[in-house]
């Protein structure tokens, strides 16, 4: 063992030991002898540090007359000596940057001046839309508010109990997308589920004016309300948890399509969330399978949808729990109307980023994040079953492969992830051609340089979705009003009656809707007493 420090060998019981050491005495214990080395080691260093420190602190009378700048090593000692505090201001604001500039006072004094207009400073569910929009809030914040103040145990709300809350509020929530989640989440929650939503919706339902013909359908509220939310879920809550968190909310255009109630009457022209008009296409399919009535459905009531178009194995994924979302979990060999929103919407828009996801879930057998070979030609092998059945010959699975493999362009050989599905603007394509045999030999009969312009087209239009909707819309009014004059033994005189101007048209449908739907409800209710 080799000791360089002249020092370390002056010390006696070191040099003793190494001399043991060197006549290979067994009573010497190595680490002894290094925890004895380290500390020595440790007493030098320090020695050397208190020496350079004695020479940077030397009177300034002693140097001389002209002070000596100091050297880059006696800098660089100082430096490694002096604690360093680096302020780095805050940048992580989970609830809204707060504004400087904003008075709150003087919010306050408007809602206080609000209030001085209503009977007793006590306000209710109806007189909370000018308390709202005292607050700057949009009209619908309503509900949420008078729950947040209290109002449901008394039935009202006043003035003292709703400052507090606001008060409150103000002082921890600094953006919309916060005081939304403040008024509606559950008590010390920072999220949002989905019987948060119900009173809020429920509001919407006995007061937008576009929903005035629901009051005489009570029964119809919870099947809007639950369709809703559904969409609000399947298009906000991108991480599949089943609670919408406060990022969530600011990247979706969920509240700024809830301010857009109060300005437009005709909810239909809202297509996104509350358009009547898609639930009752949703809800009429789902009647359509549910031969029983009993608000859920089976495997083979869902493969009869649009005459057996999907597989059978696709559907057999589906009812797995692969879709599930957050804690819940699937009744097993049924599905509720809950989840058939999710199915219809998934099923007839696959370019939306939740339908990409919802069926690359169903095609992800064993859940490893990526379609391989095995798992396409699974799937593939049913669709060839059904074209051999109707006498047409399917392409061979490579031949196929080859073009699927063209049509994604995936990142890796052989493999398909759902990042490669999502760049590639052509996922509906791919999926169709797995396990929905209709939409797949429409797609080979289209000319390819028109699908490819329909991608390469970034103007905005309806989605599929949107589309799809408005079409089954027409088309069951349509069936309605011929089944009402059917009954009814009206067609000469419709015939012979002059036309009906288009407002009259328009009641005259939403009459037919009601009483199409509160038909199908009453049998509804008596196969559930049953």
């Amino acid at each position: 063992m080799m000791i360089k420090e002249t020092s370390l060998r002056r010390d006696p019981d070191l040099r003793g030991e190494l001399a043991f050491l060197a006549k290979g005495c067994d009573f010497v214990l190595p680490s002894r002898f290094k925890k004895r080395l380290k500390i020595f080691q440790q007493t030098q260093v320090q020695n050397k540090q208190e020496k350079k420190l004695g020479t940077l602190l030397v009177p300034a009378a002693s140097v001389g007359s002209s002070p000596q700048p100091l050297s880059p090593l006696h800098v660089n000692n100082v430096a490694v000596n002096v604690p360093l505090s680096i302020n780095i201001p805050r940048f992580y604001y989970p609830k809204g940057l707060p504004d400087a500039c904003a008075n709150h006072e003087q919010a306050i004094n408007r809602i206080e001046t609000a209030f001085m207009e209503v009977e007793d400073q006590k306000a209710d569910i109806y007189e909370m839309g000018k308390i709202a929009k005292a607050c700057g809030c949009p009209f619908y914040w309503k509900a949420p508010m008078f729950s947040a103040a209290g109002g449901e145990r008394t039935g009202f709300v006043s003035v003292h109990s709703f400052i507090a809350m606001w008060r409150k509020l103000l002082s921890n929530c600094h953006d919309d997308a916060s005081k939304f989640v403040y008024l509606l989440a559950k008590p010390n929650y920072s999220c949002l589920e989905q019987e948060d939503f119900i009173p809020l919706l429920q509001d919407v339902v006995d007061t937008h004016p576009g929903l005035t013909f629901l009051k005489d359908a009570p029964e119809f509220h919870s099947r809007y309300i639950t369709t809703v939310i559904q969409r609000i879920f399947y298009t906000v809550n991108r991480s599949w948890t089943g609670k919408i968190t406060l990022t969530e909310l600011r990247k979706s255009n969920f509240l700024q399509t809830l301010a857009l109630l109060e300005e437009e009457e005709d909810i239909n022209q809202i297509t996104d969330y509350f358009s009547y008009e898609h639930f009752y296409v949703i809800y009429c399919k789902f009647w359509e399978l549910d031969s029983d009535h009993d608000l859920y459905i089976n495997q083979t009531d869902l493969s009869r949808y649009n005459d057996q178009a999907s597989s059978n194995r696709i559907i057999e994924r589906i009812f797995s729990g692969a879709v599930t979302r957050g804690n819940v979990v699937q009744k097993e060999g049924r599905m509720s109307y809950a989840d058939f929103v999710w199915f219809l919407i998934s099923e007839e828009d696959k370019r939306n980023l939740t339908s990409i996801e919802y069926w690359f879930r169903c095609m992800d057998l064993d859940g490893d994040g990526v379609l391989s070979m095995y798992e396409l030609e699974y799937f593939y092998e049913e669709q060839c079953e059904r074209m051999e059945a109707m006498g047409i010959e399917p392409l061979p699975f490579h031949d196929l492969l080859c073009q699927m493999l063209d049509l994604v362009k995936p990142e890796l050989d052989g493999k398909i992830t759902l990042r490669d599905l999502k760049r590639c603007r052509m996922a509906h394509i791919f999926y169709d051609t797995f396990f929905n045999l209709e939409k797949y030999l429409d797609h080979e009969q289209r000319d390819p340089f028109a699908v490819q312009k329909d991608v390469e087209n970034d103007n905005p239009e309806p989605s599929d979705w949107d589309r799809y909707a408005a079409e089954e819309y027409e088309i069951l009014v349509a069936e309605e009003s011929a089944n009402e004059q059917l009954q009814e033994g009206s067609f000469e005189e419709y015939e012979a009656d002059e036309p009906v101007p288009p407002s009259e048209l328009g009641n005259k449908g939403d009459k037919i809707v009601i009483s199409s739907l509160s038909e199908k409800c009453g049998k509804l209710h008596s196969g559930d007493e049953e």
